[in-house]
């Protein structure tokens, strides 16, 4: 893949059609309360949060409440999916220092709970399990009692290293791993490129399956998915082990990303709630500004 500027969009998607105006029941949480502290230590640190890279409309919310997601591995991601912000290219060198920085900074931030992402880093030999892993092994030995959840990639084919990585690091703590699932199988090649449903659901079969860990995943919809497809991928999940799920509204970055095709109406999203609930899904989040990491401490 060649290198791309950040300013260059991956996908030229300005001329298809969308659905128009956000509907009343969408609103952005506007900067408030421990905001430009949760700027100070994240910036101060020099670190990535995907609230940023991703344009995520909780941002003003969540910095707001003291609560970022870290995303580890840079802020260029080696894949080039059409619903998402951050930047794609060749990323650069690993920082081996970015473990310990974000120690710090979650030691300044006084947080309780933690959430973890990066991009995807295919081109390494582990796919960034061992950022993670030293990220993990930080957290657990300066904090011990901090809640810790993961959102990775699904480090392709290196999966089951990942798992034995990130088991070590924990040395016996509990954790959330979070990986997407993000859409319906339909809508893989169009939403999803570089990535596959299946492997996916493999990854959390794995992460399930570890000692001490749930399982945890997301979709976004109003993609052009149907309701029967969606509860579809919630069994899938279910058998997969997957214990945790959050459903939220694709809202569309830029001209340059997918178009919505859907905007989701609340007594929708209630009724997806009670549809993974029957399935047995023991922490579930539905709402159009709910994020894979959205409230993850509660």
């Amino acid at each position: 893949m060649a290198k791309e500027s950040p300013s260059i969009p991956v996908f030229d998607h300005s001329a298809e059609p969308s659905v128009g105006r956000m509907p009343p029941w969408i609103r952005q949480s506007l900067a408030s309360g421990d905001y430009a502290a949760t700027a100070q230590a994240v910036h101060g640190h020099g670190l990535n949060t995907v609230c940023e890279a991703a344009h995520c409309p909780n941002k003003g919310e969540c910095w707001s409440r003291g609560t970022a997601t870290f995303m580890l591995l840079g802020d260029t991601c080696t894949r080039a999916c059409g619903f998402c912000a951050v930047k794609t290219g060749q990323p650069g060198a690993v920082d081996s220092d970015e473990p310990r920085r974000v120690v710090e900074a979650v030691k300044v931030m006084g947080l309780a709970y933690v959430v973890l992402t990066s991009v995807n880093r295919d081109e390494l030999a582990d796919g960034g399990g061992g950022i993670y892993a030293a990220t993990l092994s930080g957290l657990r030995q300066a904090l011990p009692a901090l809640g810790i959840e993961v959102l990775t990639p699904d480090f392709r084919n290196h999966q089951e290293q990942a798992v034995v990585l990130l088991g070590e690091a924990m040395g016996g703590g509990r954790l959330v791993w979070g990986h997407n699932v993000e859409t319906v199988p339909a809508l893989y090649r169009t939403v999803r490129k570089g990535s596959k449903y299946e492997r996916s659901l493999r990854l959390l079969e794995l992460a399930a399956a570890a000692p001490g860990v749930e399982a945890k995943s997301a979709l976004m919809l109003g993609l052009g998915e149907s309701f029967d497809e969606v509860v579809a991928v919630m069994r899938d999940l279910r058998s997969a082990g997957v214990s945790r799920l959050s459903l939220g509204q694709y809202l569309r970055p830029s001209k340059y990303h997918l178009p919505v095709r859907e905007y989701i109406e609340p007594q929708t999203f209630a009724a997806y709630e009670a549809e993974a609930r029957a399935l047995g899904f023991g922490w579930v989040k539905a709402g159009a500004m709910v994020r894979s990491s959205y409230h993850a401490e509660e």
